[in-house]
This record gives C-alpha cells, sequence and structure tokens, in this order.
C-alpha cells in the first residue's frame, strides 16, 4: 500500500523540493512587452468530458463518444492538466472561488447558491485585472445565481450579448429551427453567428497595446436540452455509449440517451470555441493569448455528478495554452480551480491579495516536462453547503467536505442523517411525481439532483430489481465517512471507511484535512459549526417546498 504524505511534512521541506525538483523556466509573462491577453472559456455544469481525455483513465469513459476538436487543440498546443477539480461542485460557490482564488466557505455568503450575495470586500481577479489596465469583458454567465449578479465582475457593465444569448442553450433553440425546416448546418451556424457578433463587439472595445480579459460562460451544458438532439445535432448514437457508462448509471436506453444529449451540448460548446479561436487568429492575437479551457463542475441530473464530491462531481477538464510554450504536455499533479486567479493576476503583474487558498499554476506552465512536476501538489480540498435552499426541511444544508490525493478519496458528512440530495418529499414505496414532473421540474423530490430522463428513471424503478441498487446509491443517507481506493474502484462505489487495512490511510486524511480546514479558518470546523445552519445562510427566501412545486407545475401548464 501506498502511504499516504504526512501531514507533518513541514513547509520548509516543501519549499526545498518545489526549488530541486522543478524544471527551469522556459518563459515569462513578465518578461513580455505587454501582458498576455487572457482569453476563459468556461462552461456552465461541463464535467472532465472532452476526447482529448480520450484513453488517459486506462478504461473505456464518456470520452470515446464525445469529439471536442477544438479543445483537442488546445491541449495539443498547450498543456492538459489530467487532474484539475473545482472547489466546490456547485455552480456559484465554484465560480466564488474561482474568481477570488479562495476557498468557497471563505467568500461569506457567495458560499453557497441559493441567496448567495457578493461581498464587494472580497477583491476578484476581473476587478484586479481591470485596475492594472486590462480592457474585460463577458459573454453569458460569470457568477450567478447571487445577487448583484456577476458582481465579482462589474455587474452587467462588461456583458457583450447585443447579437443574442441562444448560445446559452444550443438544442433548445437549434431543434425548433430543424423541426421548421432548416438543415442542421443552418441551425448550427445562426448560434455561432451570435458568438461570433458577441465576441467581435468585444475586440472592437479593446485598444492598440492594452491587454484584454474575455469570459466566455455559456450555460449549454445546463440543464435543459432536447431529447434525442444529441443524436439529430451532433450525431451521438446513444447506443455508442453501451459499456461505456460509469458504473453508478443503469445502462439504459433512457439514460444513455440523456448522456448523449448532454455530450451533444458539450460539442456545442466546442463549436463556440473554434469560432473564438478562428477570431484570435484573423486579427492576429493567437499567439499573445493565453487561452484556457474550463468547466465549473460535473453532469447534471445524474448519480455523483453535481452537489457531489466524487470525481464525477469535481473533476474538470482544463486546457491552456501559453504563449510561447512548449506543446503537448500533459501534468499529472493536482490543481484546483482557486489557482487560476494567482495565475492571472501573476500574468498581469498584480500582486496577489491576503486571504488566497489557491496558487499560481505559471511555475506549472512554464515548464518543457510531462507528468508529475510539483511534489507539494498531491493533493486538493473540495467541499459543499447549500444548493438548492428548499432541498431540506428548514432550508439547510448537507456540509461535506473532503480531501482528494492521487489514490484516495476521503469524505467527510458532517450531517449524515440529512438527506445528501434533498429529502424525498413526495415519493413513498407506493407514490411518486410522474416522469413528466420528475424530467422538468427540480423541486418535486430529491432537488439537489436536476430534473432530466435520469432522475425520471431512478425515481420509476426505485422498487424493482433493475433499479433498486441505483436509487439508494444516487439517493440514499451517506455515512459519516467514506473513503475511496481510486486505484481499483475510479467510480467510488466501494465505501472502505470502516476496511481496517486501511485504518491508517483513513487517519492520516482526516488529520491532513481537518487541519487544512482548521488552518483555513473554515466556518463548519471552527468556532460551533454551525455557521451555514443559521440565517443569513438559511431561511433567507422565504420559500416553501409546497410553493416552489405549486409554480413549477403552473409554468409547466402555460408552455
Amino acid at each position: 500500500m501506498k502511504k499516504v504524505l504526512s501531514a507533518t511534512l513541514t513547509a520548509s521541506l516543501a519549499v526545498l523540493a518545489t526549488e530541486c525538483l522543478l524544471p527551469k523556466p522556459r518563459l515569462r509573462a513578465a518578461e513580455a512587452e505587454q501582458p498576455w491577453n487572457i482569453l476563459f472559456c468556461f462552461a456552465d455544469d461541463w464535467g472532465r468530458y472532452a476526447s482529448c481525455y480520450r484513453g488517459l483513465d486506462g478504461r473505456a469513459t464518456l470520452n470515446d463518444v464525445v469529439r471536442t476538436p477544438n479543445v483537442d487543440r488546445i491541449a495539443r498546443e498547450g498543456v492538459l492538466f489530467r487532474n484539475a477539480f473545482v472547489n466546490a461542485p456547485s455552480c456559484t460557490p465554484c465560480r466564488s472561488s474561482l474568481l477570488s482564488g479562495r476557498y468557497f466557505f471563505n467568500c461569506d455568503r457567495a458560499s453557497i447558491t441559493d441567496g448567495a450575495v457578493w461581498d464587494p470586500a472580497i477583491p476578484s481577479y476581473p476587478l484586479l485585472l481591470l485596475d492594472a489596465g486590462y480592457t474585460i469583458g463577458k459573454s453569458y454567465k460569470v457568477w450567478s445565481p447571487g445577487t448583484p449578479r456577476d458582481a465579482p465582475f462589474g455587474g452587467e457593465k462588461y456583458a457583450y450579448e447585443s447579437h443574442g444569448t441562444q448560445a446559452q442553450h444550443f438544442s433548445i433553440h437549434a431543434m425548433p429551427m430543424v423541426k421548421n425546416g432548416a438543415t442542421v448546418a443552418q441551425a448550427r451556424e445562426k448560434i455561432l453567428s451570435e458568438v461570433r457578433g458577441n465576441f467581435d463587439d468585444f475586440l472592437k472595445a479593446t485598444k492598440p497595446g492594452q491587454p484584454w480579459h474575455y469570459f466566455f460562460g455559456p450555460t449549454t451544458t445546463h440543464r435543459s436540452w432536447v431529447k434525442g438532439s444529441g443524436k439529430i445535432l451532433w450525431g451521438i448514437d446513444p447506443d455508442s455509449l453501451k459499456g461505456k457508462m460509469p458504473e453508478f448509471l443503469p445502462d439504459v436506453p433512457e439514460v444513455r440517451e440523456d448522456v448523449a444529449d448532454y455530450l451533444g451540448e458539450a460539442e456545442a460548446f466546442d463549436a463556440y470555441i473554434g469560432v473564438i479561436l478562428r477570431r484570435l487568429e484573423e486579427t492576429g492575437q493567437m499567439d499573445h493569448t493565453l487561452i484556457v479551457i474550463s468547466g465549473d463542475h460535473g453532469m447534471p441530473g445524474v448519480t455523483s455528478g453535481k452537489c457531489n464530491l466524487y470525481d464525477y462531481g469535481v473533476s474538470v477538464p482544463l486546457v491552456m495554452k501559453v504563449p510561447g510554450g512548449k506543446a503537448g504536455r500533459i501534468v499529472d499533479d493536482l490543481v484546483s480551480l482557486p489557482d487560476l486567479a494567482p495565475t492571472f493576476m501573476e500574468i498581469a503583474g498584480v500582486t496577489p491579495p491576503a486571504g488566497l487558498s489557491g496558487r499560481t499554476l505559471m511555475p506549472l506552465l512554464k515548464s518543457d516536462r510531462s507528468g508529475r512536476l510539483d511534489p507539494t501538489r498531491d493533493s486538493v480540498i473540495t467541499g459543499r453547503e447549500r444548493h438548492v435552499a428548499i432541498a431540506r426541511d428548514g432550508n439547510l444544508p448537507y456540509p461535506m467536505r473532503s480531501i482528494r490525493t492521487a489514490d484516495y478519496v476521503y469524505i467527510r458528512n458532517f450531517e449524515p442523517d440529512r438527506w445528501p440530495m434533498g429529502s424525498p418529499a413526495s415519493v413513498t414505496a407506493t407514490f411518486a411525481p410522474t416522469s413528466e414532473e420528475l424530467e422538468n421540474n427540480t423541486y418535486v423530490t430529491y432537488s439537489d439532483m436536476d430534473g432530466g430522463p435520469t432522475k425520471a428513471w431512478l425515481v420509476g424503478h426505485r422498487n424493482d430489481s433493475a433499479g433498486k441498487w441505483y436509487y439508494d446509491f444516487a439517493f440514499g443517507k451517506r455515512p459519516k465517512e467514506e473513503l475511496y481506493d481510486l486505484r481499483k474502484d475510479p467510480d467510488e462505489i466501494h465505501n472502505l471507511a470502516a476496511d481496517p487495512a486501511l485504518a491508517t490511510v483513513k487517519t492520516q486524511l482526516a488529520e491532513r484535512l481537518m487541519k487544512t480546514l482548521t488552518d483555513a479558518h473554515d466556518p463548519r470546523v471552527t468556532g460551533d459549526g454551525g455557521k451555514f445552519d443559521r440565517p443569513p445562510f438559511t431561511g433567507d427566501e422565504g420559500q416553501t417546498r409546497a410553493g416552489v412545486v405549486r409554480g413549477a407545475r403552473r409554468a409547466q401548464k402555460t408552455e
């Protein structure tokens, strides 16, 4: 058994090891006449699904089917990070940590999704870049839901969306065009022209000799999408997913089609990136632009994905191309998206503010080697609090924290008596909402899992031999501690927390996790540990489950 790195490793030893083992830099952003432009393409609800990851896990996966040639190009011409993770697998807290470079739990009310409020006292990297002389702009989603909308990016002042927002949901807009007689190519081009027009408007707003940062954040991989769109619009046959589904998802037609449609939206995002890359080339800016592509957490509406601390919830794609960097590298270090903020600050010549948990990725980007580069990047911390406000009585969160190493995942569930994906609500042994409601109304039951065909299948088959295990695994309560051996169990099915053979591993990881959280002043483990269980983090919407469900049902009837 490979031993876990001891929590007693001293800071001085870590620094010494890093200095000795990291390669000498091959490039320096500071030496450029002008700081690099920064293009950041960041898809909502896009987990680690890109064809550049095909074969890297040593087994059949969904990456064998999805096709992302433009993401692949940046990976081929730059750096592919094999082990990149979000700090929180939920939209707003993930983006709070990304924009601030902090752990999500250090972002006060921006640590939750429903009811999030941005504290203007928290520095955000886009506004620091603005102060440093950058032109900033964005299209589509940056920070939401939350109040004020997109506050860490300066609100709507820097939005470039005059050509439309159909790119937010590709299939929802493309499928009606096809139904009404347009070809798939025509429907695709109409939406791609919107992406091109919005980006062109931003480029026109930039000034010669002034660096820029463009945040491109479409939500097309976020629910919902149109059934069958993956095959019709992108040629993804659901049957091509047979034998490639993760172990926790039933390999049945309904679920395969759901996943195929999601992968189609990922291919749409890739097509958007292609439009932007071509404009960079046409305007002569490709060689002076840092290009970063990633997503904010795993797949929505499925087991172990969004709102979970398993790899399918927190592992995301990350490819980066730096001007002058060596092409075709694969970096195995464990990195976290809060690392991007100090990276962008270094490029812009901005001194990082106090309180950051992220560390600049520039030493990894400057290298000319692949593999493990920095021995101190041997773990990442993830966590979650509240997602949907009404998921549990009292608007309570489901608090979790995790430490993930190369070999193991250790998860601490602080309130195991609560329902991890929200309460069953109206689901009983003999009754459940209709399939239509489960597909289209997230709030009718288990509200921390988005509505969709997979959720409908799980609930609909909860009592039969084909579905009971999948249902219980997706929605059942979880023990206080979870431990998974990623080498033997990559889908994180078998909890080994009670295995005597791994007692030392569990203890070391638990101690290391709690020390990190304590040192970072995580409110979940400091004071009385109940900050997130009280107002303003709970009960601030004035919502009830019944009211939300009734409203959603009325909306369905009028559509």
